[in-house]
């Protein structure tokens, strides 16, 4: 590799719980590579098997208990095709377009590479840590390569917690708001180095052949040791050929990362399709100081890797193509990546420390997951009217809902509205948590 330039490597997917994801040293200036490919899932284990711990650390299993149900005999136009335009939240899908995750645990996956929160906080050089936090901003949406399938939406007061002593970090979302939607989230190093928060709000929206959802709300990313805060938004994500032809995905739109103490500032392009195809997953962006003087250039794909070089090299690097024989994922594990299949494991005995509200036991995505779809289709249409009722309840009482873990507030960094940690949830004082399911 030449010594100019930097290929950011972080090994994913199914030999994720492997990578040591530290950067390559064959000189001063080269770093490594981010690979951002979550497909190599090769090591997969029979059908609901149950991996052992190993060393001391809780192995997480690495299949789900049944295969993902076919959806050739659905047709999503007769559901779809009086939504032209219209945003799709209040519309009920049939579960065979959903993927046995709720909204909240697919927001979790954002801390599927969290070691680059962890890299970025021992970086000594602001430039180095936005880098790194470039990299998890875009590594967030990786994992949704192939994934055509819909997460199901949280009902109101449903929570979500991980904590993964393994990889440094725990985790808090919860569904504060029902219409419009909205899932707050917290996470927070275990070493206490990084505090990562924001809401989601995404907008989604029916095109005739394809279904966008435009991400809504501030994400932050907090590195403690530093004093330091950045913020973005996600790009906006497509999902194409909803009505007939083969389901594929595209990001795009533009991504800024702000250092709100030093003023260094990240600008991402998520690159459209195109006419022909040719800027299908790319992203190409740069490094800028607080003068706006560019200082290092980002480019590649946001399914593959990310390569960084400095910007007179830039242009001479960039018409280099390099691509990787990749491997596909499990798509009978609806293509998830080995962290995703681990987010819905209920393990003997955590029933008695989670809160009655945690997606683990959601009865229709435990069904779902179980390969049983009329029992999960059941549970869906059951709690959908038991969330109904309880809304004119309240409605007849003129009782306004009370979320438990978050209130609304503003975001301390950008001044816009956000959804903060109220604290006191790895307290586990749950009597007072609403009755959902």
């Amino acid at each position: 590799m030449n010594g100019e330039e930097e290929f950011f490597d972080a090994v994913t997917g199914f030999d994720s719980d492997n990578s040591s994801g530290e950067f390559s040293e064959a000189n001063q200036k080269v770093t490594g590579m981010i690979d951002l490919d979550t497909s190599k899932n090769n090591r997969i284990g029979k059908t609901g098997e149950r991996p052992s711990q190993e060393n001391g650390i809780q192995k997480h299993r690495t299949s789900l208990p049944a295969p993902m149900f076919s959806r050739s005999d659905f047709s999503v136009w007769t559901i779809l095709k009086k939504c032209v335009g219209l945003e799709l939240s209040k519309i009920t899908m049939p579960i065979a377009f959903n993927e046995p995750l709720s909204f909240l645990q697919r927001i979790t996956e954002y801390m599927e590479h969290v070691y680059l929160i962890h890299r970025a906080s021992c970086q000594p050089q602001p430039l180095e840590r936005m880098q790194s936090v470039a990299a998890f901003a875009v590594s967030a949406v990786a994992s949704q390569w192939e994934r055509t399938g819909k997460p199901f939406n949280p009902l109101l007061g449903e929570t979500y917690e991980l904590i993964r002593e393994d990889l440094g970090f725990r985790f808090i979302s919860e569904q504060v708001s029902h219409h419009p939607p909205i899932s707050a989230f917290h996470s927070e190093g275990l070493n206490h180095d990084f505090l990562f928060h924001g809401s989601i709000y995404p907008k989604l929206k029916f095109w005739g052949k394809s279904v966008e959802a435009e991400p809504r709300g501030t994400i932050t990313l907090e590195l403690l040791k530093h004093n330091e805060a950045y913020t973005w938004t996600n790009p906006t994500c497509c999902v194409h050929n909803v009505i007939i032809g083969k389901l594929w995905i595209e990001q795009y739109g533009t991504v800024e990362i702000l250092n709100h103490r030093t003023g260094h500032k990240c600008v991402l392009h998520f690159k459209p399709c195109g006419l022909f195809g040719k800027e299908l997953h790319k992203v190409e962006g740069h490094i800028q100081d607080k003068n706006k003087k560019k200082l290092f250039m980002i480019y590649g794909k946001w399914t593959e890797c990310l390569w960084g070089i400095d910007p007179v090299s830039y242009e001479s690097f960039k018409k280099q193509e390099r691509r990787g024989d990749h491997l596909r994922k499990a798509k009978l594990m609806y293509n998830f990546t080995s962290f995703t299949v681990s987010l819905n494991e209920l393990e003997t005995g955590m029933e008695k420390t989670l809160p009655p509200t945690d997606c683990r036991l959601r009865p229709d995505i435990r069904g779902m997951e179980n390969g049983n779809m009329d029992l999960a289709s059941q549970e869906k249409e059951r709690l959908e009217e038991k969330q109904r009722e309880a809304r004119r309840e309240r409605a007849k009482e003129e009782a306004e809902w009370q979320t438990r873990w978050f209130y609304p507030g503003n975001n301390p960094y950008t001044g816009t509205p956000d959804w903060l940690y109220a604290g006191d949830y790895f307290e586990r004082n749950f009597s007072d948590c609403p009755d959902i399911y």
